[in-house]
């Protein structure tokens, strides 16, 4: 549980033509948001009291979107799209949210933020050509500090909060109240300014499940969990960013703390009842697949030349090692750097590898750098953060340049070993959200957003409320945000309807299904 400031990915814009957008001349005007309301009400609640919906999240219920959590995305959070739905069937147009007060918000995604500069940046559109998410200059409306913006602090009161959703809080951050606890700032990679602006100045004593409770729900949607992984992957794997949580018991495994958490929902009010969500395969987001494993381009003399100084040497080192008996044969090859003219993989230190430091003495020490190094394969997947650091110089230095002539770090690049720890504790959490909900047949929706998205995937694109959506940023038809992770507006208006049907399938409810046409896309680019 990193703090927000330092676990967050440092992302700005993609290497080049790793986001090209493929754009319809001719698109729909963008719809009126101003007044959103359900189409007329025929509905039934069911079984269920929807007079106060509270909601329990991370970004994705937040409602961030193109990196920043601003007034607009707020506006269109998940958890305030489905409250719309809910006032068909009881629910109440009041849906109040920790209001961030900004137009464009504070970038989560760029470190240093603000800049040495002193600029403050906020979210992303897509710029240039070919376009591509670039941050927008910002002020410091949002900034999460209250030494420099007093106004960060949120002053209304909690229990008249219906949204206690928060940026990369994972799972664990929930229970305890050092999440909250101003003393940890700058200290304490538990502490979340996000959540912190609610108990400011802090002192450690509530907590997230603890104030969401006390708000006093008639209904709940609870959708935690997903940061536990996503994090760890965003980061490349490397556990000294952002670990990845273990499943088990309390106080640090998953199951435990699902459970600690959903458990102190439902104690809280024994007619209280709620709706759970499973997690989806990451590696499907634009996040995941926007940097290919090969984006180096080199011209044939670049190509030699990095050959001759580099290659060579590092593969005759490579063979004796192989001979001595050091190295297997099958590693010596999977390590072999080979460059050529056209696209090149990125040269990467991966951790698993034989660390040949010992052996680099004497005229090999030169090849320190090297020690575990090799060229990514199709079988290694790139973080889009990854895009910000290759092809750039090292101190300056022309032969220096990462990703071909220098390895990038374990955060950069995410290895098959990493992929399939990751997607093993994803399965082992949808385990013990499908387990929660089954322990409470009588209490529980659950929404299968993992099946859905799956399903999204496989179809790549759906036709629903006569609008096509695809699982891309690529505008007009695109439902993720610019930062390829979180959904636009519409994205979040389908993803409501995933969590909507299910309510409607387990407590006999007719809750009429959200409106896509009504929300945005993803903005066409700005030249």
């Amino acid at each position: 549980m990193k703090k927000l400031l330092y676990i967050l990915v440092a992302i700005s814009l993609l290497v080049a033509g790793a986001c090209e957008q493929e754009l319809v001349e001719t698109v729909p005007a963008d719809p009126d948001m101003t007044n959103i309301t359900p189409d007329p009400c025929t509905e039934s609640a069911g079984s269920e009291n929807f007079t106060k919906f509270v909601a329990i999240g991370n970004s994705l219920v937040a409602g961030v979107q193109a990196g920043a959590l601003f007034d607009e995305g707020q506006t269109n959070s998940l958890a305030a799209i489905m409250n719309k739905q809910f006032a068909c069937v009881g629910g109440t147009s009041t849906f109040t949210q920790p209001s961030i007060n900004s137009a464009l918000g504070f970038n989560l995604f760029i470190t240093p933020n603000p800049t040495p500069s002193g600029t403050v940046l906020g979210r992303m559109l897509l710029q240039g050509t070919p376009p591509r998410p670039t941050p927008q200059a910002s002020d410091n409306a949002a900034l999460p500090n209250p030494a420099v913006n007093p106004a960060f602090i949120y002053t209304g009161t909690k229990s008249a909060l219906n949204n206690f959703s928060f940026p990369a809080i994972v799972l664990g951050q929930s229970l305890i109240p050092q999440t909250g606890s101003w003393a940890g700032a700058g200290v304490d990679p538990r502490f979340s300014p996000f959540y912190g602006r609610l108990a400011y100045p802090g002192t450690g004593t509530s907590t997230i499940i603890g104030d969401a409770a006390a708000a006093g729900g008639s209904f709940f949607m609870f959708w935690l969990g997903l940061d536990d992984f996503f994090l760890y992957a965003a980061f490349g794997g490397d556990p000294t960013k952002a670990p990845l949580t273990t499943t088990g018991p309390l106080p640090n495994g998953f199951d435990g703390q699902y459970a600690a958490a959903v458990g102190s929902l439902l104690a809280s009010n024994p007619e209280l009842k709620g709706v759970v969500g499973n997690f989806p395969n990451i590696f499907a987001m634009p996040h995941f697949r926007a940097v290919t494993w090969n984006p180096i381009p080199l011209d044939a003399a670049t190509a030699a030349t990095v050959t001759a100084s580099l290659a060579n040497n590092y593969n005759g080192f490579l063979a004796l090692m192989a001979a001595n008996g050091i190295i297997t044969p099958e590693e010596r090859t999977a390590r072999t750097l080979t460059y050529a003219a056209g696209q090149n993989p990125i040269l990467i230190s991966d951790e698993v590898l034989v660390d040949l430091t010992p052996y680099m003495t004497g005229p090999a020490a030169a090849l320190l750098p090297y020690a575990k190094a090799r060229q990514t394969k199709s079988t290694d997947i790139i973080p889009l953060s990854t895009g910000t650091v290759l092809g750039t110089a090292v101190g300056g230095d022309p032969t220096k340049i990462n990703g071909v002539t220098v390895p990038l770090g374990d955060q950069y690049a995410l290895i098959p070993s990493e992929i399939v720890a990751i997607e093993t504790a994803r399965a082992a959490f949808n385990a013990t959200v499908k387990g929660m909900a089954d322990a409470n047949p009588n209490r529980l929706a659950l929404a299968d957003v993992n099946k859905a998205y799956s399903d999204f995937i496989t179809a790549q694109a759906l036709v629903i409320n006569n609008i096509t959506i695809t699982p891309l940023i690529d505008p007009p038809t695109g439902i993720f945000s610019e930062d390829g992770i979180h959904p636009n507006s519409r994205g979040y208006a389908y993803l409501s309807n995933i969590f909507i049907e299910a309510i409607n399938t387990k407590f006999g409810a007719t809750i009429p299904l959200t409106n896509i046409s009504k929300y945005k896309a993803t903005g066409l680019p700005i030249p």
